[in-house]
């Protein structure tokens, strides 16, 4: 029968009868006895110990380990795209800014401080300004890692300790800051490893060497798709690029299809790393109760988790799994869905994202 860890009580139980069959006539159960008190702290001693064995069992298996424990498994089982081991580590953004009024001739250093609203960054190379004083773009990376150094276009940047240059850096590129790997994707990965073990060039392995990369974090691969000695990959970057519900860019796509290059097969005739092609997912709902803002907005969370648990390239949504998304989402009391009909995906590359919830009446 399984093991059952005695509580407290039960094991100061336990010590006092011991102590009884070990000392004939000594009575451990007289209140404020010598006996009394040791058996007592015995049996607490032993019950820590028991408690710290319960926790030590949950380290000791990855879909139950915390964080510090995760990382060791991590460590054992995993090596990443940049030659580290274990958990992705947050890393720099990086991009090319533009320098505005500024003096001509004026030699911007490498190192040049840019002073942004939540991050600060740097130049990574030297530059001289125009003698007409015309912008100047210029290579920089964020000093901080992870997402928040990404910046969009036509962000502006202001320059501190440059003798002649008045004005700033215009942003023209700022991306690839990623997040440290959270607990969750890491736990997926270790045993996505332990589960699918290494065979040369399986789908498997393919969808693992691109989530070792910074960022990836969901990847399905599809062999023979584009001829026999195929293969195509599909990943999305859930947090990176969190604003346009994790499609990748093209620079993404680069640095998978570079990693799985070094990784791949040399028997395979050709390989694609695409990012999925959208296919948007409407609901229609009416009869809502209750009808409030605050269940509108958990309806739709409910739904964006069901769309990222079961959405994949190629796989229908069935209205079966918005009904169940809406149902258990809490405070919900009853509903009904009007477009009680499967979205079917156009093609092998098409994928459900969630569209407009629609409320009738």
């Amino acid at each position: 029968m399984p093991w059952q860890t005695p509580t407290l009580r039960e094991v100061r139980s336990l010590v006092r009868d011991a102590i009884r069959s070990s000392l004939p006539g000594a009575d451990a159960l007289v209140p404020n006895s010598v006996l009394r008190v040791l058996s007592d702290t015995q049996g607490g001693v032993c019950h820590l110990n028991l408690q710290f064995l319960d926790w030590l069992a949950l380290q000791l298996l990855p879909d139950t380990a915390e964080a510090e424990w995760l990382d060791r498994h991590g460590d054992i089982w995993l090596v990443n795209a940049d030659g580290s081991t274990g958990r992705k580590m947050a890393t720099l953004a990086e991009g090319i800014v533009e320098l505005t009024g500024i003096v001509g001739g004026i030699v911007v250093p490498l190192g040049t401080l840019l002073e942004g609203k939540d991050v600060d960054y740097e130049t990574t190379a030297e530059v001289v300004t125009m003698s007409d004083g015309a912008a100047v773009p210029v290579p920089a990376r964020a000093l901080d890692p992870g997402t928040a150094g990404n910046l969009l276009p036509g962000d502006t940047l202001s320059i501190t300790g440059v003798d002649g240059v008045a004005g700033g850096a215009v942003v023209l590129t700022m991306s690839g800051g990623v997040d440290t790997e959270s607990d969750d994707d890491l736990r997926v990965r270790v045993l996505e490893r332990i589960r699918q073990p290494p065979q040369g060039g399986s789908a498997s392995d393919y969808s693992r060497w691109a989530k070792a990369v910074p960022g990836c974090t969901r990847a399905w691969c599809t062999p023979i798709e584009m001829g026999i000695g195929t293969v195509t990959v599909r990943v999305l970057f859930d947090e990176l690029r969190a604003d346009d519900d994790g499609w990748p860019r093209d620079e993404d796509l680069a640095a998978v299809t570079t990693y799985i290059d070094t990784m791949r097969p040399v028997a395979v005739k050709d390989f694609w790393v695409l990012a999925p092609i959208k296919q948007f997912v409407d609901v229609s709902i009416s009869g809502l109760i209750p009808d409030t803002t605050e269940t509108r907005a958990a309806i739709e969370e409910s739904l964006k988790e069901m769309m990222f648990n079961r959405a994949a390239p190629g796989q229908t949504i069935f209205a079966a799994w918005k009904a169940q998304a809406i149902m258990n989402t809490a405070n919900v009391v009853s509903f009904d869905l009007l477009n009680w009909t499967d979205d079917i995906m156009e093609s092998a590359g098409h994928m459900g994202v969630l569209g407009d919830i629609i409320y009738g009446l």
